[in-house]
């Protein structure tokens, strides 16, 4: 058996004080762009986003990005960075962020961490999870299983052996799904055991965690009525140009709730009511994982996002 301990890391070398970064966190759709472009100008920041999905290039609408006007206000760091069907992870992210922080601190720039990927601002904040290495031969076995026998048949196989990893992990999620297997193989531990014993605490910066929610039922009309702004503001014909550029259902971004959703829709899988009430309902799913994610930390001080004049006030006095 293997023990994993949390790797370290000093992006600030020498005895040069930790540079502070301001986190706006919450669940998606609750108006973390907005409010962060907002304070960004108000105290001289940039942003880098912390958004697993908003790093891929070509996928615009689908994943929400800020629009070209709200970069131009504020700049913003770790968008676009990919493509579809390059691989991206969270310590890449961790040393892309890194490297932003430190270039942003010798500006003298406030540093506006942004998104809903908790496990990237865990392994951003508090340090990067040390587990076993990916083993190509076992992931092999498994994908070959789960194109055999079907995805459902590995998760199943999971919960079976690791409920409460499975719990965390959706069903259509393969390669969360894989990483668990593998790790419980590897280690006779459930990843969810050495994430609590690492319990993402070496620090390698000063931070302010502000998280922002609303009432349940806002939050899903909000939702609803963004994904209804996609589709108007052209989310078909965004996913058809991927698929001309070759990134299919294989590609694992592809993958996600809104764009499977759309790909079975052009394919004649489902109509595009059908289309347009899954994407709100695994949208509105998922922002209930990330507000479940988050509200086991209990440093995260919780603002509704009109609360801006209460959310500088803690920002000043953070700075």
């Amino acid at each position: 058996m293997q023990n994993s301990r949390p790797e370290t890391r000093n992006p600030q070398k020498g005895t040069r004080p930790k540079p502070p970064l301001i986190v706006i966190m919450g669940p998606t759709g609750v108006g973390k762009t907005s409010l962060a472009i907002k304070l960004a100008e108000r105290y001289n920041g940039e942003i880098i986003s912390a958004d697993s999905m908003q790093i891929y290039r070509y996928m615009d609408i689908g994943t929400a990005k800020p629009s070209s006007e709200e970069r131009l206000r504020v700049p913003h760091h770790l968008i676009d960075v990919v493509n579809p069907d390059e691989e991206f992870n969270a310590s890449m992210f961790v040393k892309k962020a890194d490297e932003a922080i430190a270039l942003l601190h010798s500006r003298h720039k406030k540093v506006f961490v942004v998104g809903g990927t908790g496990l990237y601002l865990d392994a951003l904040l508090g340090g990067l999870l040390s587990a076993p290495g990916a083993d190509g031969r076992l992931r092999d076995s498994y994908r070959r299983d789960a194109s055999q026998y079907g995805k459902e048949h590995l998760y199943k196989r999971l919960k079976e052996i690791d409920a409460i990893a499975a719990e965390k992990i959706h069903p259509n999620d393969l390669v969360r799904t894989i990483r668990a297997l593998e790790v419980l193989e590897h280690t006779g531990q459930s990843i969810t055991e050495i994430q609590g014993e690492h319990k993402f605490s070496n620090n390698a910066y000063d931070f302010v965690k502000i998280g922002l929610n609303i009432d349940r039922n806002l939050l899903y009309d909000r939702i609803n009525d963004r994904v209804e702004k996609m589709i108007e503001t052209g989310l078909v014909e965004e996913v058809e140009r991927l698929m001309d550029r070759g990134y299919d259902e294989s590609v694992r971004p592809m993958q996600s709730m809104t764009y499977r959703n759309v790909i079975s829709f052009i394919r004649g899988k489902q109509s595009e009511q059908d289309m347009v009430r899954l994407i709100k309902r695994d949208t509105r799913h998922y922002a209930r994982r990330q507000l479940t994610w988050f509200k086991r930390d209990p440093d995260i001080k919780w603002f509704a996002p009109q609360d801006e004049n209460m959310i500088s006030g803690t920002i000043e006095k953070f700075v």
